[in-house]
């Protein structure tokens, strides 16, 4: 019951905090003349305000001080030092623009003070296909590289309105209920805070006259919020799985469910640069989203809820399956399942030079159809 009106506090302080101060930041914004400018990649046609995050990073500085006491290695400490160099970084990248290797310098920082805390070390992936211990010095390297995936998988998704607000919820959301079943209530209330962040963002994000972006400044620190968690999940004593329903030789892979959007569009978009011959971080539009919008035709808003409706329900399946199953079968099922998914996108390869022909192509069939509509109709009457 404590924990529970807690949770409601934390929840509505978090929510109303980034609420109320988002259209201060938009003003200021528009005032400075600091709005995002649409270039031949941008899914927007407008000047749209950023550094939505902003928001973000104030609020959990605020509930880190209120819940504070409720970590058992002083995490808070550690987590501080992180979220501010981030936020300096991604308020930069979003003013002036900075460069692939800048940014990956400066995660490599702010991960550096999580690995350093007790809390977050992974000694065993109990049984995970037959693994058991692993050295210190392989976790700092598996849990660094591991940190790092996420943060720029996240950041990489935030590409239309609501994606990387609704994928996030749906991420915290799962998170929330594995710390409270495993009684990890710092990192339950952890998530609730950063969940309340982004159902108050959310709104001004899909919003026609009050819309704002995140921005790097605010993608970079959910991508963060979101890597320790799940290292913290990973790195929980065997007994903390004891209330969680499924296999604890299962957790790697439940991991990877809950993270399947960001992961798979990464490695999708990132495979297709290099089979290209260019950089990694080379922006295009070969992403997931990009692909339903340009090519299936949906708005914003339902690719966005397709994408963050088929994240729940595949955590919610390896879940369930998570109960029963054996990793190696888990392992054959996601391996199958992500080269399904490779293979339906793989036809939607596509670069500068061609995408802004076949987006014409398409748009031009579709306005010869509906011009034949009314004279087919015409026909019909007369005949």
């Amino acid at each position: 019951m404590y924990f529970l009106e807690t949770a409601v506090a934390v929840f509505i302080g978090a929510f109303l905090v980034t609420y109320l101060t988002i259209p201060k930041i938009i003003g200021v914004v528009e005032y400075k003349r600091l709005m995002d400018d649409p270039n031949k990649r941008s899914s927007h046609t407008s000047k749209t305000p950023t550094l939505g995050g902003m928001a973000f990073f104030y609020t959990l500085i605020f509930a880190l001080f209120f819940i504070n006491g409720r970590d058992v290695f002083d995490e808070t400490i550690y987590l501080i030092p992180g979220l501010t160099i981030l936020f300096i970084v991604g308020l930069k990248d979003d003013l002036v623009v900075l460069s692939p290797g800048s940014k990956l310098i400066a995660q490599t920082l702010a991960i550096a003070f999580v690995l350093a805390n007790d809390s977050f070390v992974i000694e065993s992936l109990n049984g995970f296909l037959n693994i058991y211990e692993i050295p210190y010095f392989l976790y700092l390297a598996i849990a660094g590289f591991l940190m790092l995936t996420i943060i720029n998988s996240y950041n990489l998704i935030d590409g239309i309105d609501g994606l990387a607000s609704i994928v996030g919820i749906v991420i915290m959301v799962i998170y929330t209920t594995i710390f409270y079943l495993s009684g990890e209530y710092f990192f339950a209330l952890l998530s609730i805070t950063m969940n309340a962040c982004l159902m108050a963002f959310f709104g001004f994000n899909i919003s026609s006259d009050k819309k704002i972006f995140m921005g790097d400044t605010g993608s970079l620190i959910v991508g963060f919020i979101i890597s320790v968690l799940t290292l913290k999940f990973l790195a929980l004593k065997p007994e903390s799985y004891e209330g969680l329903p499924f296999l604890l030789e299962n957790a790697p892979l439940i991991a990877i469910s809950i993270l399947i959007v960001p992961l798979f569009d990464t490695a999708r978009v990132f495979t297709i640069r290099i089979a290209n011959r260019r950089g990694p971080f080379s922006p295009d539009r070969n992403h997931v989203h990009h692909v339903l919008i340009d090519f299936w035709g949906l708005s914003h808003k339902q690719a966005s809820f397709i994408i963050g409706c088929f994240n729940l329900l595949f955590v919610v399946l390896f879940i369930i399956l998570g109960s029963k199953a054996k990793n190696l079968g888990m392992v054959i099922m996601l391996v199958s399942v992500v080269i399904f998914l490779g293979y339906i996108f793989f036809k939607y390869n596509y670069n500068f030079t061609t995408l802004k022909q076949k987006i014409l192509l398409k748009r031009k069939i579709d306005s010869l159809k509906k011009k034949a509509e009314p004279s087919t109709k015409q026909k019909k009457e007369t005949s």
